[in-house]
């Protein structure tokens, strides 16, 4: 009854109570007296619907989460049929069955060497506990002096504080930077070329190796940095040099795991084991918050001992909820059932087409510059000298019945693979009329 009579009502009521009562993430909450907040009553496939019946097409799958489709039956029914067997109990001392399955699974697909799960509550976690585990293992291993991290300009890797002090956004970071321990940050290989970027992390570790604990990397692209795209041979090159150095290299494939990138994992276009590999985001298939960090027997077994004081002592309330653990174990069986892997190259080829054509659409052309994609991500700059560019194309397009939100001046599409054809011209067409129209 109470949920039913949640989902009614006028967006504009809904938007006022929202904005009275809650504090949005990464918004500027000023913008929302005069831009209305955006009402969803709820999500159908690749859509979503507002209080009053409006359709738009979420083409940046609920904030890179949602891989299948909004409201897929078969995660509904995962997720339904172990809250009626159990729906949460603590991981430090006890386990379920979804968290071993899941473990068991992720450990079967992903590069083959990570042999351990541990989980978390959401991306930063994630990357929370891969630097204090790097740090640790060398605490362990007779090389305490290495207390440092290596990162990417341009890096996005998470907002609570170790994630932060790896992070090259300045609008995230600068408020901060009092509480952050200071890091390095390297070339990047999208913008300066790879050559030039295996150069320079070369000639930071060859110096400062014997302080350096790890190296952590968005492999292929790098999500909050405009969507930069690199190849997988620098990947490769970056992860040669850390083992010459004796440094972790940890892959944050928080936005680009479960197929963004055209395969299951990005650093299998590399041939790469990380030694830490993190993981969230599409894990659940936009259902319910779930991280993990994947390592190595070799860092694990670092780890035992019978001093307590010797073992990884992280943890978070919810790690390993049953009911994320059922609908993330669901997400690798549909996979597998649904060849969505290949599945998703015939979409990609269809999006990869509409993208080309964009730049040759009434009132676009010299506007659209550097078109790129990486699998299931799609990428192109706007010539504009708007400053408010985002927001207007966000407003624009959410008029056209279109979720894009631009970063910058750069438009994005990473959408659920669920798309149809009729759904992927949608998309395009909008694209096309929202940048004629407001760049």
């Amino acid at each position: 009854m109470n949920a039913a009579k949640n989902l009614v009502g006028s967006n504009a009521a809904w938007s006022e109570r929202s904005r009275a009562a809650v504090w949005h993430p990464c918004t500027q909450m000023q913008h929302h007296a005069q831009f209305p907040l955006v009402p969803i009553a709820r999500g159908e496939g690749a859509w979503l619907i507002d209080f009053e019946g409006k359709r738009y097409l979420d083409a940046v799958s609920a904030w890179w989460t949602n891989l299948f489709g909004h409201g897929h039956p078969r995660l509904k029914a995962a997720i339904a049929g172990q809250l009626d067997a159990l729906d949460h109990v603590m991981l430090a001392g006890f386990t379920h069955a979804p968290a071993v399955e899941l473990a068991e699974a992720l450990v079967r697909l992903a590069p083959p060497g990570l042999a351990h799960v541990m989980y978390a509550s959401d991306g930063a976690s994630a990357t929370e506990i891969a630097l204090k585990m790097a740090v640790h293992f060398h605490m362990l291993t007779g090389a305490s002096a290495k207390t440092k991290t290596v990162s990417l300009r341009g890096a996005y890797h998470g907002e609570t504080i170790g994630a932060l002090a790896v992070t090259d956004v300045p609008i995230f970071r600068a408020a901060y930077a009092a509480l952050l321990q200071q890091q390095t940050f390297v070339a990047n290989p999208a913008e300066v070329g790879e050559d030039a970027a295996v150069a320079a992390l070369e000639a930071h570790l060859a110096a400062h190796h014997a302080e350096t604990a790890a190296f952590i990397v968005e492999p292929l692209v790098q999500g909050a940095n405009a969507m930069a795209m690199y190849p997988p041979s620098y990947l490769r090159r970056s992860f040669e040099l850390c083992k010459k150095y004796n440094v972790i290299f940890i892959a944050d494939e928080i936005m680009t795991g479960f197929g963004r990138t055209g395969t299951l994992f990005a650093c299998e276009q590399a041939n790469i084991t990380p030694d830490i590999l993190c993981l969230s985001k599409g894990i659940t298939g936009g259902t319910l918050p779930l991280s993990c960090a994947m390592t190595t027997p070799e860092i694990y077994n670092a780890f035992l001992s019978e001093d307590v004081r010797r073992g990884f002592l992280h943890s978070h309330s919810y790690t390993g909820n049953p009911l994320a653990c059922a609908a993330a174990r669901e997400v690798l069986r549909i996979f597998e059932d649904e060849n969505i892997i290949a599945r998703n190259r015939t979409l990609a080829a269809k999006l990869s087409a509409h993208a080309d054509a964009i730049k040759f659409a009434p009132k676009v052309q010299n506007k659209v510059q550097s078109t790129r994609n990486c699998g299931m991500i799609w990428a192109f700059d706007v010539n504009t000298s708007r400053t408010d560019f985002a927001r207007a194309a966000f407003g624009y397009a959410m008029d056209a019945g279109v979720l894009l939100r631009p970063i910058g001046k750069t438009v994005y599409w990473m959408p659920p693979y669920c798309l149809t054809d009729d759904e992927a011209e949608h998309l395009a067409d909008v694209t096309a009329r929202t940048i004629a129209a407001v760049a």
